[in-house]
């Protein structure tokens, strides 16, 4: 008997491919599906666009003097750079080294490579303290949370994705989106507590009124006709009887 192997659309491929990608969108309608199409067209036109721009530069560099092109070649190659220089620029380059006239600069941009270096070098030592602190801070937080493996994982994912799009200089809707749910939280928790206290305050006045129109079912005693032998009780106001209530 023959499988049947269900056809998808392109529609559902596309629908489920978003999905994946975006595990924490339902994509259940066309506006969310062809926005998010419409955003990821823009970030791969933008990215195209560096990167062309980068292929240009290089083309450019290239084409005006074509002995750099080969330089980096026999670096990618693992060449020696220092025969590479001789290879591509002659033996010129040692009488350029012993030039008096060149000595200062020579002298700055050894400094600015030994600065480089030195700062490089600072960087990762002070990334690999950052790091073992976080990965502490992670520890924690998952514990205090309880929290799985895959779901601090996720955590770290979007964080990474925030500081390369940073580095990058984009940042997508969901991004956005996300930023601004974070930044609302505490505020938006506050509000609903407000709401809620308000909204119980109001169900006791109401209750209140309810109950001073509705009476006890009881005439009051001492009274000729139940009516009571005191002084009248003055009608308490609306406001009297929120107060009560509160």
């Amino acid at each position: 008997m023959a499988e049947n192997n269900e056809v998808k659309s392109r529609r559902d491929q596309h629908v489920e491919r978003l999905r994946k990608k975006y595990p924490d969108k339902k994509f259940e309608d066309d506006e969310e599906i062809y926005g998010q199409i419409s955003d990821d067209y823009d970030q791969y036109e933008q990215e195209l666009g560096d990167l062309r721009g980068r292929e240009q530069s290089l083309s450019n560099m290239f084409a005006a003097d074509p002995r750099s092109a080969q330089f980096l070649t026999d670096m990618h190659n693992g060449k020696d750079p220092v025969l590479g220089l001789v290879r591509n620029f002659g033996v010129e380059v040692k009488d350029v080294l012993d030039d008096p006239e060149m000595q200062d600069k020579i002298e700055e941009a050894n400094k600015e490579y030994i600065e480089r270096i030195a700062k490089s070098k600072k960087l990762d030592e002070e990334y690999e303290a950052n790091m073992d602190a976080t990965l502490e801070t992670l520890r924690t937080f998952q514990a205090e949370r309880g929290m799985s493996d895959e779901q601090v994982d996720k955590v770290v994912d979007f964080l990474l994705t925030i500081v390369r799009d940073g580095v990058m200089g984009k940042f997508s809707t969901e991004t956005l989106d996300m930023a601004c749910k974070a930044l609302n939280y505490d505020a938006d928790v506050a509000a609903a507590g407000e709401e809620g206290e308000v909204a119980g305050r109001n169900s006791k006045i109401v209750e209140g009124l309810r109950k001073s129109k509705k009476g006890d079912g009881i005439a009051p005693l001492g009274g000729k006709n139940g009516e009571g032998a005191g002084a009248p009780k003055k009608a308490q106001s609306m406001f009297d009887l929120a107060n009560e209530a509160m």
